[in-house]
């Protein structure tokens, strides 16, 4: 399935640079910029609160956003190509938007999602790794998949799932290596009593018979609340 097609109306600004930008922000709007293949840099503004909104509904990476330029006939289609947000704080700074065109093909990253459980978790205990959590496909915008399931419940111990194992949409091919390992299903790690040499459970006993009391760090109730704060407080 396709990813569905988002607008975002955007605005021309005519001021750039750290001041200017702070300022922007200031009113409620992020720049941002938009380019692409010989298409000319515009500097934009969107306005923060929907662009969060958006951000936390679609699969930013490769969701393909309809921008509608404030003075602009048309509107153009766009990848989100980077985002640059606040260190601590929730807030994006920043975006670059990439314009796409109809039959040009692009490069975006794809979500893999495993379904199911597999029958070595469910029935023998053992532990699925997923190893690769993206998948870099090549396609015209018009065929990005929103994401790729992967249905992993008939696999037991032992099994793994590879790049080769994916079935593309046609006219999508990927630009990973087949051979790659998607995720597989691993035995349970059974946890292992270390060895102890005759001598040495010997000078072990003969230790625990003259040993006093173990020592016992931030001793005593206040004591080790107050410790407790002090580690935790930044």
């Amino acid at each position: 399935m396709a990813t569905e097609s988002i607008t975002l109306i955007a605005t021309p600004r005519a001021e750039r640079g750290k001041g200017a930008a702070r300022k922007l922000r200031g009113t409620g709007r992020v720049p941002a910029v938009v380019y692409g293949r010989q298409e000319e840099t515009r500097a934009l503004s969107v306005d923060a609160h929907e662009l969060t909104l958006l951000f936390n509904r679609i699969s930013v990476e490769n969701t393909i956003i309809e921008l509608s330029v404030e003075g602009e006939d048309a509107p153009v289609n766009t990848l989100v190509r980077e985002v640059q947000a606040h260190p601590y704080r929730n807030e994006i700074l920043h975006v670059d938007f990439y314009q796409v065109r109809a039959g040009e093909e692009i490069e975006v990253g794809v979500p893999i999602r495993l379904e199911g459980t597999p029958i070595g978790v469910r029935e023998d205990g053992g532990v699925l790794d997923h190893v690769i959590h993206d998948l870099t496909v090549r396609c015209v915008p018009s065929k990005i998949p929103n994401v790729i399931e992967l249905d992993v419940s008939e696999m037991v111990i032992g099994d793994a799932l590879h790049v080769s194992d994916i079935n593309l949409p046609e006219g999508v091919t990927t630009l990973i290596d087949l051979e790659r390992t998607i995720c597989s299903v691993a035995a349970p790690r059974a946890e292992e009593e270390p060895e102890v040499e005759e001598g040495e459970e010997e000078e072990l006993l003969e230790g625990e018979e003259g040993a006093g009391e173990p020592e016992v760090i931030g001793k005593g109730g206040e004591e080790a609340d107050g410790g407790g704060e002090e580690e935790s407080a930044e």
